[in-house]
């Protein structure tokens, strides 16, 4: 196996771990929110964001470090679709990285504050709605990338 695909798998088994999470948040944790009360939302998302904010970022980064690597091997050794399609899943990933940043990050912060307080936000179902609208998009963002990972990894 060449290097540049052996990065494309490593991207594709990051990327495999935010992508599985994503989908479970808007298939299962969206759902079972909305039939708790306010209080046990922010206990319980404010505790998930605490740990997932710590840990998520290691496969995260792994996957777009590792798919712009990709994108270099393929480039260097003369295999564009390759490079192309790693490419195509760096846009992905970091198109995915800008909206956690600007709508999910800071509503997790937010959550964790108000349950590490043992406060309830007059705001709470406000702010998991905003976290829910954006939620789809980022696994599909996630399930593109992955996609395109794969072209790379088999071209």
């Amino acid at each position: 196996m060449d290097l540049a695909r052996l990065a494309a798998l490593v991207a594709v088994l990051g990327g495999a771990v935010v992508y599985g999470t994503d989908v479970f948040c808007a298939v299962v944790q969206r759902p079972a929110l909305a039939r708790v009360d306010d209080r046990a939302l922010v206990e319980v998302m404010g505790k998930v964001h605490l740990y997932g904010d710590r840990r998520m970022p290691v496969p995260g980064v792994l996957s777009i470090v590792a798919a712009a690597l990709s994108v270099a091997l393929a480039g260097w050794s003369g295999h564009s679709i390759a490079a192309g399609a790693a490419a195509t899943a760096v846009g992905l990933l970091l198109l995915w990285l800008a909206l956690y940043l600007r709508v999910s990050a800071p509503i997790n912060r937010a959550l964790t504050t108000a349950a590490e307080a043992g406060d309830v936000p007059a705001n709470a179902r406000v702010l998991q709605g905003d976290w829910d609208r954006v939620i789809t998009t980022r696994a599909v963002l996630q399930g593109l990338a992955i996609a395109a990972l794969c072209v790379a990894f088999v071209t």
